[in-house]
């Protein structure tokens, strides 16, 4: 199911899309009455975030598996992820919530330090969605 207005619905997930620095956590943390998920909180540890190439696939399947936790508890989810590819959202659409999706383009220096030859290589590999799926292009 599709939906298009600003209210969400019961255990819907909202999708927040974009590059590294592009606005996607800060714009999760604004989200009040949702649960915000990130495959990055996999990653942190005593609270900092500690990158592993290692644990990435873990990280991403523990975030469905969380964000699907949260829906059948009846609350509506946030995850905010790069989310470059479209069969990465899929994963969360089969789940069979209702969902938004929320582009972010804007430009910021990314908290992580992703080195921006990194960042080009994945704006050279992002995949366009129908615009029926985007909330809005922020």
């Amino acid at each position: 199911m599709l939906i298009h207005d600003e209210t969400p619905s019961d255990n819907e997930i909202l999708l927040i899309r974009g590059l590294p620095g592009s606005g996607k956590s800060t714009k999760a943390k604004t989200m009040v009455g949702y649960r915000h998920l990130e495959a990055d909180q996999f990653l942190e540890v005593n609270g900092e975030y500690v990158y592993d190439a290692s644990k990435v696939k873990h990280a991403h399947d523990w975030c469905v598996s969380t964000a699907k936790e949260y829906l059948d508890q009846g609350h509506n989810v946030v995850v905010s992820n790069t989310f470059i590819k479209i069969w990465e959202m899929k994963r969360y659409i089969a789940l069979g919530y209702p969902f938004r999706i929320i582009e972010m383009k804007d430009t910021f220096q990314n908290i992580h330090g992703v080195p921006q030859e990194k960042i080009d290589l994945m704006a050279s590999g992002w995949q366009e969605i129908p615009d029926a799926w985007i909330l809005n292009k922020a």
